[in-house]
């Protein structure tokens, strides 16, 4: 099925109601889409990115209903097979057609697709091509989130086409946003798993499009923004230094033993009305550890000992956090252990990323005695303090 945006661009991209799983890691509670564009010019068309390849019948489909007859450029924003998995198929259809990418996108679509290097046209950051009425402007915008990406602006229409930035998992009949809060939800979650670990590069990336005027965003995962002013202004926030009041305690308890102090320190916390969001490893969507740590101030992360280290569920979010740099400003330990342990520093060294303030760690031997309980009290006292004077 495609779907008109405007007399000459049309999306004709597939929405993916069932996956569940991206990347076999990243949850997809909402299913996701991959956003195909083709746009139709006095003298030639093109294609702005293609779709995952287990959909390729159903994409052909689309261009065939459609009428298409001719296709002069395939525009490979990114290189990840989601968005370029097609393009074979779409060259077998319009051998004619001539993709054009980055420079560092060339030899990665040769590594990825069965594809000659004679099909592949380099283009520089800043180069045009006009279709006849409608003049596509290549930015190059990498590390969104790999190396080579970039986006395509149409410069008549002030429509940016930015493949995974800005984009968002979401399965929606939806065109465009319309529920904003479902795509709020959605685009954090986008931006936690997938942009945070290279916030500083995207604050670049988002300077060098404030020189355009950007009337709509059309990503390639997600609905269209049709006032993009909501997804530019929310990754400003992301990606600036501000941070929120907020602690996040990422935990798990084998006897409970931890879980006693956790519960305690979350008490505490709220008594001092502080913002606190608790996770339990055993159970938790780690998209949504991943989200709450997009703004949070402060972690704490609790665990058990197991053998001599910290607990495996605690090891997989310290190494999530360590991997997704996220912003915060300061950091802690809370845990037990039985006989022995080195998990306090383990847990350290799994996070040489996080750039924070570390608070004095609390491992109580068994179960917490009174003494590690006041050490709670003083750590709230902290926290409170630090939180107060952001």
């Amino acid at each position: 099925m495609y779907r008109k945006i405007n007399e000459a661009i049309y999306s004709v991209g597939i929405i993916d109601w069932h996956r569940k799983l991206f990347d076999e890691l990243i949850p997809l509670p909402d299913g996701t889409s991959y956003n195909s564009y083709f746009i139709q010019g006095e003298d030639k068309n093109a294609i702005i990115d293609t779709v995952e390849p287990d959909f390729v019948d159903d994409f052909l489909a689309n261009l065939a209903d459609l009428g298409i007859e001719k296709i002069d450029y395939i525009i490979s924003n990114h290189a990840e097979q989601d968005h370029s998995g097609s393009i074979p198929d779409l060259l077998a259809e319009f051998p004619e057609a001539k993709i054009l990418c980055s420079e560092k996108a060339k030899p990665m679509l040769l590594d990825l697709l069965t594809i000659e290097p004679a099909d592949l046209t380099v283009v520089a950051d800043g180069d045009t091509v006009s279709l006849g009425g409608k003049t596509l402007e290549f930015i190059y915008t990498p590390w969104v989130h790999w190396p080579e990406t970039m986006s395509t602006y149409l410069q008549e229409e002030k429509i940016l086409f930015p493949c995974d930035f800005f984009g968002s998992h979401l399965a929606t009949s939806n065109l465009f946003v319309e529920d904003k809060a479902q795509v709020f939800e959605a685009a954090k979650r986008y931006y936690a798993e997938i942009m945070m670990p290279f916030r500083m590069i995207i604050k670049k990336n988002l300077a060098k499009l404030a020189d355009y005027q950007i009337e709509m965003i059309a990503p390639s995962h997600g609905p269209i923004y049709d006032q993009p002013e909501m997804i530019i202004d929310l990754y400003q926030s992301w990606t600036s230094d501000q941070v929120k009041a907020e602690v996040v305690i990422p935990y798990v308890s084998m006897h409970g033993s931890t879980d006693d102090l956790i519960k305690y320190l979350i008490s505490s916390l709220i008594e001092a009305d502080i913002k606190v969001k608790p996770f339990n490893l055993a159970e938790v969507d780690l998209g949504d550890l991943a989200i709450a740590l997009v703004d949070a101030a402060t972690v704490i992360f609790g665990s058990p000992t197991v053998l001599t280290g910290p607990h495996p569920s605690a090891v997989y979010a310290a190494y999530l956090a360590n991997v997704l740099k996220p912003k915060t400003r300061f950091a802690g330990i809370i845990g037990s252990y039985g006989w022995a342990g080195r998990m306090t520093d383990k847990l350290l060294d799994l996070m040489p990323n996080l750039k924070v303030d570390l608070y004095e760690p609390i491992i109580a031997k068994g179960h917490g005695q009174a003494e590690d309980y006041q050490q709670i009290d003083v750590l709230v006292e902290q926290i409170k303090s630090d939180l107060d004077n952001l």
